[in-house]
């Protein structure tokens, strides 16, 4: 008796887990479009999938004010002339950091990264 009641059980849970799976293919897939002789294989392709939205925006480059920040960084380490920090990142800008990023044992790229935003004392604050 005790065999025949756990043969009845692992068959139906067997049939439980065959009908979710049948549940979930049907619900997934989709419907293909009708074939008609006019019809090019383009015209069925799928549409590109948009990207996914971020939850951050991401900031394309740095706002005029934090430019002079960093500029007045490195004019205060004696990397750029004071009346340099204008606001543009331009040549002179470019070859300050560089300097700034050799001496600080940095790649001297010339690009404002987070190491050398940190390197100036413009990094993350901790304890704020």
């Amino acid at each position: 008796m005790k065999r025949l009641l756990g043969f009845v059980l692992l068959a139906a849970m067997a049939l439980l887990v065959w009908c979710a799976e049948a549940a979930t293919t049907t619900a997934t897939k989709k419907k293909a479009p009708a074939k008609t002789g006019t019809a090019s294989s383009q015209a069925r392709k799928k549409a590109p999938a948009k990207k996914a939205a971020t939850w951050r925006s991401r900031q394309l480059a740095p706002t005029p004010e934090r430019y002079r920040e960093i500029q007045s960084a490195l004019a205060s380490k004696g990397y750029l002339g004071s009346l340099d920090a204008t606001g543009t990142w331009g040549a002179n800008s470019i070859e300050a950091m560089k300097k700034f990023q050799a001496d600080q044992n940095l790649e001297p790229s010339g690009k404002i990264n987070s190491l050398s935003l940190i390197a100036l004392g413009l990094g993350p604050k901790r304890g704020q």
